[in-house]
Parts: C-alpha cells; sequence; structure tokens
C-alpha cells in the first residue's frame, strides 16, 4: 500500500479527486467490505468547521464509512483511533499533530508497514517522514521564510516523525513559500533531503513516487556544492 502526501488546498473536489487511490487502496486493505476510513484531527478550540471540510473531502474521494477523531491543540490520540481501514490525517498546527501521535506513533508506523493506507493533508503530510520539518521560519536568527508558515515557532525545527517515508516534506510550497525554509534546511544538514508539496497536489510513495494534481513537487537535496532543487508534475 501506498503512503499519499498532500500539499493542502481549499477546493473540496480537487483535493478529494486526489484520494480516490488513497479510498481504492482502502477497499483493497478491507477485503471486499466497505472501508472504514479513520480521519484524525487535532484542532484549535474555537475550530468549528474543519470537522466537517476534512469529512467532505474524504467522501469526495469516494469513501462511505468515514469516522472521525478530533482532539484539540495539547491532547493526543488513543489507540481507538487508528482503529480502520486506513488512515486520513488532516491540517493545523504542524507541532501539535506530531505530539498528538506521541502514544500511537509506533502503532501508526506498524499498521501501514503492515498495508494499510495513509494519507497525510498538510500537517498530516508533514509529520510523515521519519524525520520531520516541524516549521520555524529563523536558521540561526535570519529569516529564511516567511514568520506567517513558521508554526508558532521561531528557529527550524527537525523532530522525529512518524517514520513512513525517509525524506522530509514541506507543504504548501509555492503557495506559502515554504521552498526556502527546505533548501535553508538541507543546506544546513538539519535534513539530508526532502520535497516541498504544493497546494492541490500530491506525491505517492509506493516503491516508486509519483506525482498527481496541478502543481509542483520541489525536490532539495545536497550537491556537490550547495543544494539542488527540481521540479517535479504530474
Amino acid at each position: 500500500m501506498s503512503v499519499h502526501l498532500l500539499g493542502g488546498g481549499r477546493d473540496v473536489a480537487r483535493c478529494g479527486a486526489l484520494l480516490q487511490t488513497f479510498v481504492a487502496e482502502a477497499r483493497e486493505h478491507a477485503a471486499g467490505r466497505e472501508p472504514v476510513i479513520a480521519v484524525l484531527l487535532v484542532l484549535e478550540v474555537d475550530d468549528e468547521s474543519s470537522v466537517a471540510r476534512f469529512r467532505a473531502v474524504v467522501e469526495a474521494a469516494g469513501a462511505t464509512d468515514v469516522r472521525v477523531a478530533a482532539i484539540v491543540e495539547g491532547e493526543t490520540f488513543t489507540p481507538e483511533a487508528i482503529e480502520a481501514d486506513a488512515i486520513f490525517v488532516g491540517g493545523g498546527l504542524t507541532p501539535a499533530y506530531l505530539e498528538a501521535f506521541e502514544p500511537i506513533r509506533d502503532a501508526v508506523r506498524s499498521r501501514v508497514e503492515g498495508g494499510m493506507p495513509y494519507a497525510g493533508f498538510s500537517a498530516g503530510a508533514a509529520i510523515a517522514p521519519e524525520r520531520a520539518l516541524v516549521g520555524g521560519y529563523l536558521l540561526r536568527g535570519v529569516e529564511v521564510a516567511s514568520e506567517d508558515a513558521g508554526e508558532e515557532l521561531d528557529e527550524l525545527e527537525v523532530r522525529d516523525g512518524l517514520g513512513l517515508v525517509p525524506f522530509a516534506v514541506d507543504v504548501h510550497a509555492a503557495q506559502w513559500g515554504t521552498v526556502s525554509r527546505l533548501v535553508a534546511a538541507v543546506d544546513a544538514g538539519l535534513i539530508a533531503e526532502g520535497v516541498a508539496i504544493d497546494e492541490h497536489t500530491a506525491l505517492i510513495v509506493s516503491g516508486d513516487t509519483a506525482v498527481h494534481g496541478s502543481g509542483h513537487v520541489w525536490n532539495v537535496g545536497p550537491a556537490a556544492s550547495g543544494v539542488r532543487v527540481s521540479l517535479r508534475s504530474a
């Protein structure tokens, strides 16, 4: 099965279309019955719209049994949240998502390694790597991205992620200008390599990788002199 990494986006229909392969894999994993899709969300206390929004995205992909586990920032998920045939992890504050998965990190990795599909949207994509770039906009006190994209962090921070992919993931690449943050992180040796994914764009990882959607995936890695950046599109 695959790991589906979405760079974000507000268009429900377009995001749903990017998840059709994810839902199809969930059906395969369910072995003939309608799959249960677990939608895991970490919300701000006053967030009244994200549950309906992300449920609509997954349903737009063709899912019919969608079960939402929504907690607020500072809380953590229990193992019951991933009792499903596939996991979709939504967007929000990336460090809060990573902290919320701490008690079930190993269980998620084990389930995905055993064939359960995983889809991450924005923050859900950013926490998927072995080493996750969770935010920040400063490198040694110098701006390398917009403060608005800092995820409430100042200096760039790399933490242990879910361990589902070997490279770092940044999101909202062209829209929020996060490619420069990823370039700075690779150049400084904070991470070995990574991808920055545009909105309404998905990188599907299953042995090989494939790009779907309307934008680009920006591949960033070390070069003999500095950093190399290349673009992939659908």
